[in-house]
């Protein structure tokens, strides 16, 4: 596999994380190869603190430019072409990565990436799919955020795209998909979400319906699809329902004498389960429908969940998703 190129400067997160996160997937992973993007000399001292055994597997980029987390997403195709976030995608587009890895502004990710990459054949824009755990394993779920608006035909797609995500990269072998709505009854939501639920029932996707919020942890459904708006608000009230639940558990634990001994017995059980509901765990969403593949990092992320991240992209990477996507979606038609 070509070496993945890792946008190390852009995000919410300081340069030392996504480093950190790097050396973590190195040494995770004995057969991968890092490109890392970025400022030199930030790039130089962070290489030289590698271990020995890890060096040789990450090789520096220079990028004179950042895309900041609030840049316009114009500006930053016009203005920054040298930036670590342009350089990291022209890498894939050159054929010198098998993909990208950025935490940074998901808007001007999107256009970049668009705008270099471009789209597949059958496919009008790319989605942003995660998976996320739920009952009985794993809820892969787009938009999340890379486009605010999708017509009935771009859900019809991001469903396609979905379903070829569950099945060939996670392997459900018929992926289950459901199409987020305020209600399961037929007569309910907007038009665009009543005639997306059309071209569904005929697309011959394993098609359930409507579902709503709950159903994504209820494990009934392998991929729900909505639009990037929709998808970017339900995944930023899932990371803080957890977030608040686990420091009410904490204040909880720690009220009385009793209450920390309490905490004290289960926590073998407890650490179990916050450590399969950790967020850093789901880390890295693939940026479906391009021409090459990029991975989106939570802008916040440490350094274990941007080596999730990069995880994420040598999985694609391996497993041919573009080739995938572009086959799948000229058999089906879904441009038609």
């Amino acid at each position: 596999m070509l070496p993945l190129a890792i946008d190390v400067m852009s995000g919410d997160s300081e340069p030392r994380e996504y480093l950190a996160g790097a050396r973590r997937a190195l040494a995770d992973d004995p057969q991968l190869h890092l490109l890392l993007v970025g400022g030199e000399a930030v790039v130089a001292a962070a290489l030289a603190e590698f271990p020995a055994g890890l060096r040789p597997r990450a090789q520096a980029v220079a990028a004179s430019e950042v895309v900041a987390m609030d840049e316009k997403p114009r500006e930053a195709i016009r203005r920054k072409k040298d930036s670590s976030m342009r350089v990291a995608i022209n890498l894939v587009h050159e054929g010198r990565a098998a993909a990208a890895v950025s935490a940074g502004n998901t808007g001007a990710l999107t256009a970049i990436a668009h705008f270099v990459l471009k789209t597949v054949p059958g496919v009008e824009r790319a989605a942003i799919i995660s998976a996320l755990p739920s009952a009985h394993g794993l809820t892969h779920m787009l938009d999340l955020g890379a486009n605010t608006k999708a017509t009935p035909l771009q859900l019809r797609q991001f469903a396609a795209m979905g379903e070829i995500i569950a099945r060939d990269v996670y392997g459900v072998v018929r992926p289950r998909i459901g199409l987020l709505n305020i209600g399961e009854e037929d007569m309910k939501g907007h038009e665009i979400v009543q005639e997306a639920h059309a071209l569904l029932q005929a697309s011959g996707l394993n098609y359930l319906g409507f579902v709503e919020g709950d159903d994504i942890f209820s494990g009934d459904v392998d991929v729900v699809v909505t639009d990037g708006f929709t998808g970017n608000v339900a995944l930023k009230s899932m990371e803080g329902v957890a977030g608040l639940i686990s420091r009410r558990m904490r204040e909880e634990f720690q009220a009385s004498f009793l209450a920390r001994l309490a905490g004290l017995i289960a926590r073998p059980v407890l650490r179990r389960a916050a450590a399969s509901l950790d967020p850093r765990r789901y880390n890295g969403a693939c940026m479906v429908g391009l021409g090459g593949i990029v991975v989106k990092s939570h802008g916040r992320a440490d350094g274990v969940a941007f080596a999730r991240a990069i995880a994420t992209a040598a999985t694609a990477a391996r497993r041919g998703l573009t080739t995938h996507i572009a086959q799948a979606m000229q058999a089906q038609g879904t441009n038609s």
